[in-house]
């Protein structure tokens, strides 16, 4: 499939960009859950312990941990002094590693990955000591999918949530109202041909019918009952893709006062990756997060 393509090139030119320092100083943790043995990586910068905020990354399909995370995003967790936490999809049926958000070939395969995510930062949270008011996850692709499917189904597991060129699939929306309030970010190429940025509402993809982004983003949007709106563009990088921000304020308030809020990162002619040639996607995601630490 054209997704696991461009995916499978990702990959192979992420092993260089993660950089064998930060592999090196990653722990390897398992857990089992539901019968299964689970596997993540734990980066945890000098300094990062207990009572300190925690992300979580998942990758793409097709990917993994060890492979599949931008250098950028570690560097952004020394600056910043959070930990880093990356697992790994199981294999599906076709024998890729992925998160199971019920793609049509996904049908029938019973792995509960939310369930799995949430077990995950309790875990961590228990035994690390990472900060339940402070615990974030993220996820590109296959794992953006991963960030909507949890927000709507376990929406309080996660301070905030930002998806990387993820999507909403039809089955999610007819399925499930965002009932919790959640901080979300989404960040989304205008021409990614993967997750197309206007939906798939016939399925030419192979992938399952999906919503457009700006209806997806909108769902979370009401949710959140946000009532204002305001536009911005980043400072554009020579020679690359434009970025407006769309954030959408003035929402209900969390548990602890503050209103909700939701960031667009509209990359225009953007394609499907993280959106690291155009912007400082790490540092815009870490600007996000930190609002909601309490």
């Amino acid at each position: 499939m054209g997704r696991f393509i461009s995916l499978t090139i990702a990959l192979v030119l992420s092993i260089s960009a993660w950089g064998q320092s930060y592999l090196d100083r990653c722990d390897r943790l398992s857990m089992k859950f539901q019968g299964r043995e689970r596997i993540c990586y734990i980066f945890q910068p000098e300094g990062v312990g207990e009572g300190s905020p925690m992300v979580m990354c998942l990758h793409g399909y097709g990917g993994n941990a060890r492979e599949s995370t931008p250098a950028e995003l570690f560097a952004c967790a020394e600056r910043h002094g959070f930990a880093l936490c990356i697992p790994d999809g199981l294999k599906d049926g076709t024998g890729h590693t992925c998160w199971n958000v019920g793609y049509p070939f996904q049908s029938g395969w019973k792995v509960d990955d939310v369930k799995f995510v949430c077990a995950l930062a309790r875990k961590l949270q228990k035994e690390r000591g990472y900060s339940a008011g402070a615990t974030f996850l993220t996820g590109m692709s296959n794992g953006g999918e991963m960030c909507y499917l949890t927000a709507m189904r376990k929406s309080e597991a996660f301070t905030a949530i930002a998806s990387i060129a993820g999507l909403t699939m039809k089955w999610m929306a007819d399925e499930y109202s965002l009932t919790g309030p959640v901080p979300f970010m989404e960040v989304h190429g205008t021409q990614d041909h993967t997750s197309e940025w206007l939906g798939d509402a016939a399925d030419e993809g192979g992938w399952g019918a999906y919503i457009p982004v700006p209806i997806a983003v909108s769902r979370v949007v009401v949710a959140d009952r946000c009532t204002a709106e305001t536009v911005s563009e980043l400072p554009r990088r020579e020679g690359r893709n434009p970025v407006t921000v769309h954030r959408f304020t003035d929402g209900r308030k969390t548990a602890w006062g503050t209103p909700m809020e939701v960031w667009l990162y509209e990359v225009h002619g953007g394609d499907h990756s993280w959106s690291l040639a155009d912007m400082d996607t790490c540092e815009e995601m870490w600007k996000f997060f930190s609002k909601w630490i309490h």
